[in-house]
């Protein structure tokens, strides 16, 4: 997992920040990203892509990385923004604010499949969150802030089982959409392609959705 840091250590970079996002492809809520800079040579035991991990041992890599990085950074993008720019271009808006976050700037980017919009040096990582400590652990940092902002968002709307899914496309949420129609937090282009695809398994309840946008 150190193996791309190693070559940018060797390059004579010291502070490199791994930066991931969480959210991207939820029907619901804010999309965030984080950046960590973890100390050069440090291990961090068991760290690995966030969605390999029981929910169990990403609170505790959470508080591990949170006490061990020299720094950790959080962007957040809401609804509102990801409706107007897109959630591809809110995504990379959340990675920049992550790293607009930390104490200390970086001095290279380990980024997970995407590029930053920062005149700083970086690399794109396909699968990066499995093959970059560092990444993993933005990873971990994104999902467990994203995960108790769900639970959050749970108590204000407990129909939707916000706290279980987090906003997923489950089949579990999309019958709570037809049931109940979107709430001020579902991303409604989003929704919109669901409702393409139950047109022709429900077209009334569909029709039902589609006039809570109006």
């Amino acid at each position: 997992m150190l193996e791309h840091e190693k070559e940018v250590w060797e390059q004579g970079f010291s502070l490199v920040a791994g930066i991931d996002e969480v959210g991207r492809g939820c029907l619901f809520g804010d999309v965030v990203a984080a950046a960590v800079i973890l100390p050069k040579g440090f291990v961090l035991d068991g760290v690995n892509d966030s969605k390999k991990l029981s929910e169990k041992k990403r609170d505790v890599l959470f508080d591990l990385i949170m006490k061990e990085a020299v720094t950790v950074g959080v962007g957040i993008v809401d609804v509102d923004k990801i409706e107007s720019i897109n959630i591809k271009q809110a995504a990379r808006l959340a990675m920049k604010q992550a790293v607009e976050e930390l104490s200390q700037m970086p001095d290279f980017l380990l980024v997970d499949a995407e590029s930053v919009d920062l005149d700083i040096p970086q690399t794109a990582i396909i699968h990066g969150d499995a093959l970059s400590q560092s990444i993993a652990a933005a990873s971990i940092i994104a999902k467990v802030t994203r995960d108790r902002m769900c639970a959050e968002w749970d108590e204000q709307y407990p129909e939707y089982g916000l706290a279980v899914h987090k906003g997923y496309a489950t089949k579990h949420h999309r019958e709570m959409l037809l049931r109940y129609g979107p709430t001020p937090l579902h991303r409604k282009l989003f929704i919109r392609k669901v409702m393409a695809q139950l047109e022709e398994k429900a077209p009334q309840q569909s029709e039902q959705l589609e006039l809570d946008f109006i």
